[in-house]
């Protein structure tokens, strides 16, 4: 039996701990599951699993020898994206991001990525939640983050800086009533906008060595960055915005970079994949052409 896929198996019943549903995910029988497991016992002169009518678990050795299965997986991925560096890319790559990244960065970097390869399809997610790669089959996932994932492995392919930004509107209205923002303390006195999912509203800023953290009064406060755009947009307050988004808006005038030289803290968007999926030539080419092409088109 072809010993990559039954590594490959037994990686994911490790994570599912269920045969059933690692022969959905796999796409193949419970019986064939059943097979490759055995295989790999066979290979390993050991027992890998714990097998009772409830449930299923990693036995001592089955932990131990996880990782290096694993890194020999990704070997043998390495070795045959080498073998197949000479024919077209195809199949199908299922792409997870944010809304907001996904509709004003990701579009445009995936028309040049299948015009390039017209046999690849790509599927995309579109949520600001955390989806578990595994169970959504998701190949690929494009996050905002300080700290990626730890069970997550890939590389950071882009920066995301992020502006405090305000219409003119508001500004010229809260001038007669609140006056100017001269330093990172006068935001206390503004209408904020700020994300749902934090329960304090906390602006951390550095101007060189100094260091500032506010927290601000959100009336408003929105799950998903697009909305809290344009209700800065329409004037409701102030708010955090990542400069894929604002930066169009600041050179056409729409919105005004308010505290230009204080800068909220940066983070970098991280191209991230399952430990326990089989990389394809596909997804590896996917991830080079997006940091490359990122790294072309600065926003």
């Amino acid at each position: 039996m072809d010993r990559v896929i039954a590594a490959k198996v037994f990686i994911d019943v490790a994570q599912s701990r269920s045969f059933t549903a690692t022969a959905e995910r796999l796409n193949m029988s419970r019986p064939m599951v059943t097979r490759y497991m055995e295989a790999m016992e066979d290979w390993l002169k050991t027992r890998l699993l714990h097998r009772t009518t409830r449930k299923i678990s990693l036995t001592t050795a089955g932990e131990s020898c996880l990782k290096d299965v694993e890194l020999w997986l990704e070997q043998a991925d390495k070795i045959t994206s080498l073998a197949n560096m000479g024919k077209e890319l195809s199949g199908l790559v299922r792409v997870t991001t944010s809304m907001s990244f996904g509709f004003s960065q990701l579009m445009p970097a995936i028309q040049a990525f299948m015009d390039e390869y017209p046999q690849v399809c790509i599927d995309i997610d579109l949520e600001d939640s955390a989806a578990n790669l595994t169970e959504k089959s998701i190949d690929l996932a494009l996050r905002i983050a300080s700290n990626p994932d730890p069970s997550l492995i890939g590389k950071p392919i882009a920066r995301c800086e992020s502006v405090l930004v305000a219409s003119p509107d508001y500004l010229q209205k809260a001038q007669a009533s609140v006056g100017d923002i001269s330093d990172p303390q006068d935001l206390t006195r503004h209408d904020c906008l700020g994300y749902k999912n934090f329960e304090q509203h906390i602006w951390h800023l550095s101007k060189n060595d100094q260091f500032e953290s506010v927290t601000v009064d959100c009336r408003l406060t929105v799950n998903e960055a697009n909305a809290l755009l344009h209700g800065t947009l329409n004037g409701i307050g102030i708010s955090m915005q990542p400069t894929y988004l604002a930066n169009r808006y600041i050179k056409d005038g729409r919105l005004i970079h308010v505290l230009p030289e204080w800068k909220p803290k940066a983070l970098s968007i991280y191209a991230l994949y399952s430990s326990r999926k089989h990389l394809s030539p596909t997804v590896r080419a996917l991830i080079d052409h997006l940091e490359s092409y990122f790294a072309a088109h600065p926003w």
